[in-house]
């Protein structure tokens, strides 16, 4: 969602493709990550805070694993672009290929569920970085400054040259 540090793979793809870059995905896009729109977790810690049992672990998941490559395809087709903007990158070295987490516990004690689908929330973090390129444009700056390589390719008229 909102405010993500342009790093973080969806950031990274929405800042890229704004900038006429292509999208670093790694390895072969099938790492799996569960996805969860920032008010959800938002929701999930206040009601912890509120109603959970002091000294407990709440785990809070989106219910809505998905692989890199699935969430590439879906930020490109929300902007208007193809799949020749993915550059595929050498994946880091001992890298996890699963972040998933189970909310069973916070769904049973506290009654918590996500509220937004996946491809709602995607939808719009996607706008939020198009609308707001004055909060991310100097944090990304110095961001490819500081590791130079990440960031690579040049997308024109949908197709990527460079």
């Amino acid at each position: 969602g909102p405010y993500q540090f342009p790093e973080k793979f969806i950031p990274v793809m929405v800042t890229n493709l704004i900038e006429g870059l292509r999208i670093p995905v790694y390895g072969q896009g099938q790492n799996v990550r569960d996805w969860l729109y920032v008010e959800d977790c938002c929701r999930a810690i206040a009601l912890v805070l509120d109603r959970g049992r002091p000294g407990e672990g709440y785990n809070i998941g989106g219910q809505s694993e998905q692989h890199n490559i699935d969430v590439a395809n879906l930020v490109l087709m929300r902007m208007g672009l193809g799949e020749s903007a993915i550059e595929f990158v050498v994946d880091r070295p001992g890298h996890d290929f699963r972040y998933a987490l189970d909310n069973a516990k916070i769904t049973a004690e506290l009654g918590w569920q996500p509220e937004t689908k996946f491809e709602e929330g995607l939808g719009r973090t996607v706008d939020w970085y198009r609308n707001n390129l004055a909060w991310w444009r100097p944090l990304k700056s110095d961001l490819t400054r500081e590791s130079k390589g990440f960031w690579v390719g040049h997308v024109e008229s949908g197709e990527v040259t460079g």
